[in-house]
């Protein structure tokens, strides 16, 4: 089936159809709809997708860049990306779970060999969308849960709450509190989970006024901090669901005329530079960023050479560092 025939059955000219597949804005949401379908109806894959402009592209997008753990982020794409000759464009669209709809018509006019995203998920039109070029796609630390058709790459959550709450167990902790990140995010829920399966197992009681959810910003660790330190009886340890929101635990605790660890413990997550940079150093546990977004890229890079047979989704495992943070209780 060729292009000047399935133009010829939507009933539009051949340039109108080069305007879709080039991305370019002035054609009609309807007819670039219509269009699409009928490219995805007849299997149509844009071949070369990397012989345009973009052709010695990888391109990465983040809702937001936030320099304590992006840039872990942006090393591991560009790592393997000039490994492998290639440069990386940085795209910032949308919200957590989706970029923007003007994102879309941008890339396919960049026409990247592959884009990593770090998102929840990608709606299904813009799968559609990207998949018509043969414009591969990965998502890294999904937030949510992505569709089963959606290739990503992420980090054992449960296990990183798991093994940061039998840390201050083992320490002789009890009275254990803990803030993770926004609720509508997987990944807030997986670390509680975790901290409630250590909680439960050693027969440990589990306050639900102790469990907060905040923004995985250091704003919320302070607030939340301050809520939890200045109640009648204190936790005497705090698992932080991201080492901001422990920099944040941290300023509340000097706020008040406390000490850590001495008078509370704090353990975060994701170990970014900054965690042996404060005082204490903080005990977290190792998200491997800059391994997950390697790992993304290289995934992106083999899914452009050739379409894989299954929908690849990797966890990586999580590790807990011991550093100054955290002590047996006074």
């Amino acid at each position: 089936m060729t292009l000047a025939a399935i133009a010829a059955e939507a009933g539009v000219s051949l340039s109108t159809m080069s305007k879709v597949l080039n991305g370019r804005p002035d054609v009609s949401a309807a007819t670039r709809g219509r269009l699409e379908a009928l490219l995805d109806q007849h299997g149509y894959l844009r071949r070369g997708a990397g012989g345009g402009t973009g052709g010695r592209l990888v391109e990465l997008v983040f809702h937001e860049l936030e320099a304590a753990w992006s840039m872990e982020i942006i090393k591991g794409v560009e790592d393997v990306a000039a490994d492998h000759g290639m440069s990386v464009v940085l795209t910032r669209s949308g919200s957590r779970h989706s970029p923007d709809p003007d994102w879309v018509e941008g890339v396919l006019s960049r026409r990247p060999v592959g884009v990593v995203l770090v998102f929840s998920d990608l709606p299904p039109e813009y799968r559609a969308m990207l998949r018509s070029r043969a414009i591969p796609f990965v998502i890294i630390d999904p937030a949510g849960d992505p569709s089963p058709e959606v290739p990503s790459v992420g980090s054992a959550n449960w296990s990183g709450g798991l093994m940061a709450t039998r840390h201050l167990i083992e320490l002789g902790h009890t009275r254990i509190a803990a803030i993770t990140g926004p609720e509508d995010m997987m990944c807030s829920h997986a670390r509680i989970d975790g901290f409630r399966s250590a909680m439960t197992a050693a027969g440990l009681p589990i306050r639900t006024d102790w469990i907060r959810f905040g923004d995985f910003h250091t704003a919320g660790g302070k607030q939340h901090g301050h809520e939890l330190l200045r109640s009648g009886e204190r936790p005497t340890a705090i698992f932080a669901g991201s080492d901001l929101q422990a920099l944040g635990v941290l300023e509340a605790v000097r706020a008040l005329g406390l000490r850590v660890p001495e008078d509370l413990s704090v353990v975060g997550y994701d170990d970014i530079p900054l965690a042996t940079w404060v005082s204490p150093r903080l005990t977290t546990i190792r998200q491997p960023l800059k391994r997950m977004a390697e790992e993304a890229t290289r995934l992106v890079l083999q899914m452009a050479e050739a379409p894989l047979e299954t929908v690849p989704r990797m966890d990586l495992a999580t590790s807990l560092v011991v550093r100054e943070s955290t002590a047996a209780p006074a």
